[in-house]
């Protein structure tokens, strides 16, 4: 079955020109003008994906993203003219998946589309194995992930990457080998996605009083540890 895609991006050629690269890859896509309108339809008609655009007429891309994760784990990717440390750290921060500034290649846009679709399907045609560290526990094949038997609100992203750290919790994990795995990236050309999700992940399992910790291998990337384990 086709994947739905929603755009909200208030600039008719490049509405246009995504939903008409998207569709020529198989992909079902509504656009929309406004993130406002897009939510309307999302609360009734969920879809596979969002792309949201910064600045728009009404609520802004980044009040659309807070107001979609808070009922939904859907993946969101951001775009913005502006390439502004605080405009990729509020979109981070709420929740979005991925962050495009333009100009941007439509080429490069439905590459980590397929990407995110490619690495979701895989996760969810896993087999029942429960991964488990500390007392953290994965789910595979629910994409579910809880701590101390209650479950982590966690985005398609961070369950991903937090999968990804439990697999290879024997080692640390290079921000390369992140971006790669989880965004789809060839090269190491962007490393605040990484160290942006880690710290919003850091958080989740913080509060949810887990042992499991996140550690910076300075210069390289990540490693999971036990709390009070040295």
């Amino acid at each position: 079955m086709s994947k739905q895609i929603y755009i909200a991006e208030d600039e008719k050629n490049i509405r246009h020109l995504i939903q008409s690269f998207l569709q020529k890859e198989g992909y079902k896509v509504t656009a929309f003008e406004t993130g406002d309108k897009l939510y309307e339809t999302f609360q009734t008609k969920p879809c596979d994906l969002i792309i949201l655009d910064i600045m728009m007429p009404g609520n802004s891309g980044l009040t659309i993203c807070a107001k979609v994760r808070a009922i939904s784990k859907v993946p969101i990717i951001m775009l913005t003219a502006r390439d502004t440390e605080e405009d990729y750290i509020s979109g981070i921060s709420l929740g979005s998946d991925d962050y495009f500034t333009k100009p941007f290649s439509p080429v490069q846009l439905i590459m980590r589309v397929k990407a995110m679709f490619r690495r979701i399907d895989m996760e969810t045609e896993q087999t029942c194995e429960i991964l488990s560290f500390a007392d953290v526990a994965i789910h595979q094949n629910k994409l579910i992930a809880f701590c101390n038997n209650k479950e982590l609100n966690l985005t398609s992203t961070e369950f991903s990457l937090l999968t990804y750290l439990l697999e290879h919790r024997d080692r640390a994990v290079s921000r390369e080998e992140l971006l790669n795995k989880i965004w789809g990236y060839d090269n190491a050309v962007e490393t605040r996605a990484t160290d942006a999700t880690v710290k919003r992940l850091r958080r989740k399992l913080s509060g949810a009083g887990s042992s499991a910790l996140i550690d910076t291998v300075w210069g390289y990337g990540f490693r999971l540890s036990k709390a009070g384990v040295s």
